[in-house]
């Protein structure tokens, strides 16, 4: 009888001490279209360098820029068959995926300011379109980037909206942000990013939008001269990678991957402020004619946007979806 007692306080000593296994080693790898030298790739950066220093060794990150990974689009469809992908993308991309109602945060001028876009992240509206999405397999990891202010850069001098008429404007490949330019009067253009420097070059397209970072870092500014600083859209952007990849971590991946990634959001919405102004003096400096609108001009440019809102059955929406969001990004 004592040998059968010890044999079992043996036992239970063994499993009270047994060493916990250790966490399957994990790499995800962030691709993304932009150079690493723009602020969001220094902000990449910072985010690989937070995971090593504060996880234990189990989680990795590595970088893609440049679309070395392949488009937007691919790496999507990658995530929802389960590869280990992080990407850059936004609620215009969310709609196509299935998340209608989360297309609206990209449409011309609703944000009047960013603490706007920081308020809607933060609510229940912002939170039932991340259910909503994951349902469809695809999980958002971080939300608080600023990608920053969308200009527009093109070949034919821009003024008032009315010049937009008959431009053909490259716009990411999908609907929301393609019917945003169209209300406009221009003629949206589906492209990657990789290929518009070409195609301004070889006049197929009259100019691009994007930020300052973005603009100059793909160079764009060398074949199209001039730039309205019209910012028809505040683009706060998301970090999203597969579900069911998510789901497979641990929590304290998990943990570490949100919370450094969220860090990392700070420290690049502050080089997107800092290095807008740098950025717009050095495509002055390299030829680049600056329109900066008047008040009364931009007023055109909204007076036009409010068409786009008016086409919620076009992008399925719920019904009332933009008082909805005005309501919780805290306007007016």
């Amino acid at each position: 009888m004592k040998g059968k007692m010890l044999l079992a306080g043996v036992a239970l000593g063994a499993m009270m001490f047994a060493v916990p296994a250790a966490a399957e080693e994990v790499t995800l790898q962030i691709g993304f279209e932009n150079s690493i030298s723009e602020p969001i790739g220094q902000a990449l950066e910072k985010w690989q360098q937070l995971v090593e220093e504060q996880g234990d060794g189990s989680l990795k990150l590595e970088l893609y820029p440049d679309s070395q990974l392949g488009s937007k689009n691919e790496l999507i469809d990658g995530m929802t068959l389960g590869e280990p992908y992080i990407t850059l993308a936004d609620g215009a991309f969310y709609a196509d995926y299935g998340v209608p109602d989360f297309g609206i945060v990209f449409g011309p001028f609703l944000f009047d300011n960013w603490d706007q876009c920081w308020t809607l992240i933060e609510s229940d509206w912002y939170a039932d379109m991340c259910s909503q999405l994951e349902d469809k397999g695809l999980k958002i990891v971080a939300s608080n980037w600023k990608y920053g202010e969308r200009h527009t850069l093109t070949t034919k001098k821009v003024e008032t909206v009315d010049d937009l008429a008959g431009l053909k404007i490259r716009v990411p490949g999908n609907q929301i942000q393609s019917i945003g330019f169209d209300v406009l009067g221009a003629t949206s253009t589906g492209m990657d990013l990789g290929d518009v420097y070409t195609a301004l070059q070889q006049k197929t397209i009259d100019g691009a939008e994007n930020p300052l970072a973005t603009l100059y870092g793909r160079k764009l500014h060398e074949v199209a001269k001039y730039l309205i600083l019209d910012g028809h859209v505040l683009n706060f952007t998301t970090w999203v990678m597969s579900a069911d990849m998510f789901n497979s971590l641990t929590p304290e991946q998990q943990e570490l991957l949100v919370s450094t990634g969220e860090e990392a959001g700070l420290y690049n919405n502050d080089l997107v402020d800092e290095s807008n102004e740098e950025y717009l003096q050095m495509m002055v400096d390299e030829g680049v004619e600056v329109v900066d609108p008047s008040e009364e001009v931009l007023a055109g440019f909204k007076e036009k946007a409010q068409a786009f809102y008016e086409k919620g059955d076009t992008f399925g929406w719920s019904d009332g979806l933009y008082d909805t969001v005005r309501a919780a990004m805290g306007a007016e």
